[in-house]
Parts: C-alpha cells; structure tokens; sequence
C-alpha cells in the first residue's frame, strides 16, 4: 500500500516521507531504490541518466536523487558500505529538516515571548512582574530547546559531511559500463607499431630490451643505489639517461607554454584541506606520504608531499570567486610526484613503471559548466599531441564505469606502446571531474551579466529602471590531466627508439634539449 504511493520515480520527493513513521520510512529506503531503477525508462550504459542532476551531490541533491545515486554507485562497482552510505545521508538529511522545523519553531517562539515581554515591561513601567518573571524564565527554556536542537543539527551536518565526502562523482552519461580496464572503450587509434622498428633496423631475430636494460647499456640506470639508501620503487638515473629525462621534461612544460598554459611552480607540500580538496582524502590517506606533525604542519594540520601537481594547482584559487571573464585559467607544472602505492603490491615491481617517486607535467584548467566537456576534449588533445610528435603510437581510451577515479566524471586514458612487452601502458590519465572538487574547495566564480538593453530607458512612472542585480556565484568545474607523465614517456622513448646496437636514436623534438645530440651510444 505504502510503495503504491511511491511507485513512480519521476513523482517521488523523498520530502513527501516527512509524514511518515520511522519504521516505514526505513522500509521504504530499503527498497525505494530498485522499484524506482526499475520504473525508469531512462537507462544510459546500465545506469539512470544523470540529466536530472548535472552538478555533484549535496546532502539534499542526493536525498532528492537516491534512486539515481545509487544506480550510478553501482554502475562503478562500489562496496556496499558506500551503498549503505548514501541511504544513510537520506535518512539523516530528513532528520535534518525535522530538526531545523523544531529549532525555527523554538526561535520564532523565542522571540514571540521576548517581544511580549517587552510590551508588559512598557506597560508596567519597568517593573518585573510576576507575569513578566514567568514569561522570561518560558523564554530561557525555550532558548535552551533552540540551542539543544542546535547542537543535534551540528552533529548531524558533520556526520552527513563525513558520508558525502567518502562518496565518488556522479558519472557522464557517456560512460561506458564495465567491471575493470579489460572493458574500456577504444576511442581512437594512432600510429604503426612497425614504423620506428623499420626506420631503427630492427630484424626478426631482434627481441626489444626492456627500458631498464636499455638504461643500463648506456651507462645510466643506478637501481641499486638508490634501493640502497631509499629502499624498493626507487630509481636513479645517470648521464645521458638522465639528461634525457630533463630533456622529455623542458619539452612538455615548452609545449603547454605554447598552447596557452601558465607555468606554475607550485609548493611540493600541502594540507590535509587542500587534498581534501581534490579529493584525495579521506579516501586514498594509505596512498599519501604523510610528514611528521614535528617536523612540519601546514597552518596547523598535516602535512603531505604531493601525489600529483593536481592539488596544489586547483588549490590555488580555493575559496575564490573569480569572473566568468577570467575564465578558463589554464595551469601546468612540472614536479616530482610521492605515491606510497599501498595498493600496487606485488605490481610493476621492475623498472620506472610504478614507482614511490616519478616526475610529470600536469595540466589544469578551470572553467565553467557550459564550456567543460570542450576544455576537457582540448586538454586531452594537447596530450596526445606530445605523443604524436614524439612518433609514440597509442591508444586513446574512454575508462568505463568500474575503472574510472573516485573524483571523475568522464576520463580517458592514453596509452602508449611497449615493445618490450608488446602491449600498451597508461602514460596519461585526462579527467572531467565537473564541479566535484569545486564544491569541495568552494572554488566559484560570478557569471557575466545579461546586457539589458532598456536599462537606461525609464518606466511607466517616468523613472529610470533599476539596475539588474550581480549574478550569484555557482561552481566552477575542474579539468587535470598529465601532459605527460615523465617517467613513463622516458620508458616509451628508451623501449621505441633502441637500435640493434644498444644505442638509442633520440626523437627529433628533444635533440634541441640535448644541445643537438642524435644518438645515446651504448657503453
């Protein structure tokens, strides 16, 4: 009878629950969900369509929206504790209006009584009353229910902020829907496997060397010593392998120059709100190098070393609000990277792949919601130029529903071929994460206002118009991506230029870095 009322999805409010009892209520949450997935007939890639709500989740959004939230949590293949998460946040956010009708109702009574007391002091003269005595001590009892109300608000804002903050972006309709990377969609293909092979002389009989061997015949790959005062993932390099790693690096942070990018360097250390920011915390702590609180705190909390230049880039204008006229700003930095890789045991455990501690260019651009998907589309391109120019072939992949990051809407991955392995690798990774982080990090900015053209012409009471009011800020949307990842690219270049001999021919857009040097000779 009850689920009778609600069947329908698009009529659903979870406001209308207001009226019902605490175990009903419970029940319907239960299974509110599947009913209303089931009743939709708007199904995008196994999921509800988020058309309904294009921005990222606040507590009454998600309320409003379970049926849909939770559609799209599957579709990521979420644990059931994120699951549980959601359900919950609805629960408390009707408790939450229950709770803010009480302490209105307890304040405008409040004030009822203070207003009365007022006029009997007036009307006495000033003096206390038995009738005044009574009425103020009523006015303190319910001052203190208003306050006692208060404090219940405040804990569960936080624990609702606690919950919201575990929970990951709603995704793109243009997601595909998948289990894991096996299942990301190819979007587009580049370059011949067998072109630098024939240019470099390589027969039938020769097998490529990994990248780490490649280094090694060229007098540059010094693993022991830096396992030997870092311990395991750690890497030095050497000489001319060396001098090409800062050569792919001046190249990319040129090349972004070019394109429009603002070159940042930014600080290599940041603050537990600012990774919450971009939404590295909570989730991914196990991921981060924490510093000791004694050896330094960012303005009073933790401290971390960067995973990625992601962070201190889109932090740089956190809590602002900008003009719609600045916009998009686009950022890019060159700077090592720290990754415990608490999850990648046992993984990638040989050469430059995976390791603690890697260099890359990132790019950032901040934008608004009309212009997001575009900026998303150029700064993947810029990307994939590098390699391109580079004579690198790869793949240009679409990351499916259980692959792609917790803070992402819509990404690709590009990946770029291995002949060592015979297979293509991650060596960028270019996200969407629309206005996810910004709501985080309150990063708004103020629309442009719509001319009126009337606006100096007066009225029907012979007055000129009033002037149309500021735009109300609204969120800006996020964009990052590597442009490239330098490491990996030093893996791409070593394993596809390699010659027969055990020299390396360098590609042309980075022998101007390397003082015009064309082959790395081997030792």
């Amino acid at each position: 009878m009850l689920f009778a009322a609600v069947r329908s999805a698009s009529a659903f409010s979870i406001r209308s629950l207001n009226h019902v009892s605490a175990p009903q209520k419970a029940s319907l949450l239960k299974h509110f969900s599947t009913a209303a997935a089931a009743d939709s007939d708007t199904l995008i890639n196994n999921r509800i369509s988020r058309a309904p709500v294009p921005s990222s989740l606040d507590a009454r959004t998600l309320s409003e929206n379970l049926d849909l939230v939770l559609s799209h949590l599957r579709s990521r293949r979420a644990s059931d504790e994120a699951l549980d998460a959601a359900k919950t946040i609805t629960t408390l956010n009707l408790d939450r209006v229950s709770l803010i009708k009480q302490r209105d109702e307890a304040l405008q009574q409040r004030n009822e009584l203070s207003a009365k007391v007022g006029m009997l002091m007036r009307e006495s003269k000033g003096e206390e009353t038995e009738e005044i005595v009574g009425i103020k001590a009523e006015a303190t009892t319910v001052g203190e229910t208003a306050a006692g109300v208060e404090e219940s608000l405040a804990e569960i804002e936080s624990k609702m902020n606690s919950l919201l903050a575990s929970l990951p972006n709603l995704l793109d309709d243009v997601v595909p829907d998948g289990d894991d990377d096996s299942q990301n969609e190819l979007v587009s293909e580049w370059g011949d496997v067998s072109s630098l092979p024939k240019e470099l002389g390589w027969d039938e009989d020769f097998t490529p060397l990994w990248h780490d061997d490649v280094a090694t015949n060229l007098g540059g790959w010094q693993s022991d010593a830096a396992v030997g005062m870092s311990g395991a993932r750690f890497v030095s390099l050497t000489g001319d392998v060396a001098r090409l790693e800062r050569a792919i690096s001046s190249y990319f942070l040129d090349r972004a120059s070019q394109k429009g990018y603002t070159e940042v360097s930014p600080p290599l250390v940041v603050s537990r709100t600012a990774l919450e920011g971009t939404s590295q915390l909570p989730k991914f702590e196990d991921d981060l190098f924490k510093i000791m609180p004694e050896s330094h705190t960012c303005n009073g909390e933790d401290a971390f070393l960067i995973p990625t230049a992601e962070v201190p880039l889109t932090n740089m204008h956190a809590g602002a609000i900008l003009e719609e006229s600045e916009l998009p700003i686009s950022y890019c930095a060159l700077t090592p990277c720290f990754r415990a890789e608490a999850g990648s045991y046992g993984r990638d455990t040989r050469g430059l792949i995976r390791t603690h501690q890697f260099y890359k260019v990132e790019m950032v651009k901040i934008t608004t919601a009309e212009t997001s998907a575009d900026e998303h589309e150029k700064l993947t391109r810029h990307a994939q130029e590098c390699l391109e120019e580079l004579k690198i072939p790869y793949k240009k992949m679409r990351l499916c529903s259980g692959d792609v990051g917790f803070s992402a809407q819509h990404c690709y991955d590009l990946e770029a071929w291995l002949p060592s392995t015979g297979e293509y690798r991650e060596i960028s990774s270019c996200s969407n994460t629309g206005d996810f982080q910004a709501r985080r990090m309150a990063l708004r900015y103020r629309p442009a206002p719509v001319a009126d053209t009337n606006a100096d012409e007066p009225n029907k009471g012979g007055k000129k118009k009033k002037k149309a009011k500021k735009p109300k800020p609204v969120l800006c949307h996020t964009i990052n991506g590597s442009g490239l990842a330098v490491g990996r690219t030093l893996v791409a270049v070593l394993e596809n230029y390699q010659t027969p001999d055990g020299d390396v021919v360098v590609p042309e857009v980075l022998r101007p870095y390397m003082g015009g040097l064309e082959i790395l000779k081997k030792k």
